[in-house]
């Protein structure tokens, strides 16, 4: 027992002890003649001090050798007031065994303890909050704690206070009214499984950064490295917080295993994290300010135009739906063109869905899936230059499949007006249509495992349906040279 607590404690002891042997001598001494009375009184207060140093020996080897020994550390509170209960239990004991009646004595002071508990009412809140928090268990020595913007842990219940240790080895001190009347956090072990306590890092990186390998990049630093106090299991994860100008604003989550190294292993998540976008390319966001003047004239609106157009007209010649067309209906159809990006998980389109209208894979990559009784199908996978929905815009039937980005996706979007409008300097482009949907509708049922079907009578089904569709709803018959498998087809009132 070298803990100061401890020697504390067995000072009091050894005082109760030394004032019991006094007060037996005194008795002894005076045992005769007129100190008979005395010495009666200095006896019986030998008894009391002995029998209390008594108490005390035992609580303290209970509370500080036995427990601990099996593994308990209870707060010092318990031994507190576990010792005071068994010491007033004894005073009733030795004053009933002196002749004295505690009943009498408790009547009479009724007035006195009441001013006395008003007066001490802020010890006792004290008091009673540190049994409370103990009786609960929503505070325990050993546990690590937050209060408002400190935090440490828990290293002793008193009467009076809850002494917390910081890590800077301060020791702070907690009135235990205090800690029943406000809000603290706990920081503590689920049953069966380590502590772990989770740690939010920030960071920024500029906005000309795709998100998803900013949040990729953050991620793997901090799985693939091993880091002091970074738990691996569960794994990090890291969230796009809000967007800015010039910048994008990231936090990268962590589980910590020990609360006492949250600085130190924060600044080791930064370093790993730093070096990870640095390798991906990717640059610290600053937050910018930019003040445009643009003298809008017609020449600048000209080029920003000439611009936007260039890069419209690129998409369509990438695609294999429109590179037999003149350059003259690309230009057209260009300007019918919606610039529409997705991100990595979104659903571009859903099978049974209505749409009129067509998706050209610019960049990034997408899978198309089939659902049906057996389950859902893997089709295919879309990249830079593919088109899917042309089913949708030509026919105007729901989605015949679920597409969904793997990646980060560009697409342009077509719908039914703008496609109009080249149909009609062009009619013959229907037939060419209804070729094109017969074949992949073709190469989807074989995919999938469906019956195989006749394609020539599913060409002149998908015509007269496209004639149809944008004809508003008006039948539309053939012509005969459509019919025979070459010319040109009408599109009617269309």
């Amino acid at each position: 027992m070298n803990r100061p607590v401890e020697r504390a404690s067995l000072r009091t002891v050894w005082l109760l002890l030394g004032l019991g042997l006094l007060a037996q001598a005194g008795a002894r001494f005076a045992g005769t003649g007129r100190g008979l009375l005395i010495g009666e009184i200095l006896g019986g207060a030998a008894v009391f001090l002995s029998v209390l140093a008594v108490l005390a020996l035992v609580a303290l080897l209970v509370f500080r050798v036995l427990l601990p020994a099996l593994g308990l550390v209870p707060p010092r509170i318990a031994h507190d007031l576990t010792m005071t209960f068994a010491a007033a239990v004894w005073a009733l004991v030795w004053l009933r065994l002196s002749g004295v009646d505690p009943s009498q004595l408790v009547t009479t002071s009724a007035l006195l303890t009441a001013v006395v508990a008003f007066s001490m009412q802020d010890t006792l809140g004290n008091v009673l909050g540190g049994v409370a928090l103990q009786l609960d268990s929503s505070l325990r020595v050993g546990d690590w704690v937050r209060i408002d913007d400190v935090s440490g842990r828990v290293v002793d219940v008193r009467w009076r206070y809850t002494a917390i240790e910081l890590r800077n080895r301060e020791r702070l001190v907690v009135p235990n009214g205090w800690l029943m009347r406000n809000r603290f956090a706990v920081v503590r072990a689920v049953a069966g499984e380590p502590l772990l306590l989770r740690r939010t890092v920030l960071f920024t990186a500029e906005d000309s950064a795709s998100p998803g390998r900013v949040l990729e990049a953050l991620e793997a630093s901090v799985r693939d490295a091993d880091i002091d106090w970074v738990a691996k299991e569960p794994p990090p994860s890291a969230v796009l917080l809000e967007p800015g100008f010039g910048f994008n604003r990231f936090a990268l989550r962590y589980f910590l295993t020990d609360p006492g190294h949250d600085d130190p292993a924060d600044s080791a998540v930064r370093v790993h994290a730093l070096a990870a976008l640095e390798r991906a390319g990717i640059r610290h966001g600053i937050p910018q300010e930019e003040h445009l003047v643009v003298k809008e004239n017609e020449a600048w609106r000209l080029a920003t135009t000439a611009h936007e157009t260039s890069r419209r007209l690129e998409a369509i010649r990438s695609s294999g739906l429109f590179t037999a067309l003149p350059e003259a209906e690309q230009v057209v159809l260009a300007g019918h063109l919606v610039y529409a990006p997705f991100a990595k998980g979104d659903v571009l389109t859903r099978q049974g869905a209505v749409a009129h209208w067509l998706y050209l894979v610019v960049s990034g990559e997408v899978e198309v899936f089939v659902d049906s009784e057996g389950g859902r199908a893997s089709v295919s996978r879309l990249r830079g230059g593919d088109y899917f929905g042309e089913m949708g815009m030509l026919t105007g039937e729901p989605r015949t499949a679920t597409v969904v980005a793997l990646t980060d996706v560009v697409c342009y979007r077509l719908d039914k007006e703008g496609f109009r409008h080249v149909l009609e300097v062009r009619p013959e482009l229907a037939q060419e249509m209804s070729d094109v949907l017969a074949r992949r509708r073709a190469e989807t049922a074989a995919r999938v495992g469906a019956l195989p079907t006749e394609e020539a009578p599913l060409r002149g089904d998908l015509l007269r349906r496209i004639l149809r569709f944008f004809s508003d709803g008006k039948d539309a018959a053939l012509p005969a040279a459509t019919q025979r498998g070459h010319g040109s087809a009408s599109l009617g009132s269309a």
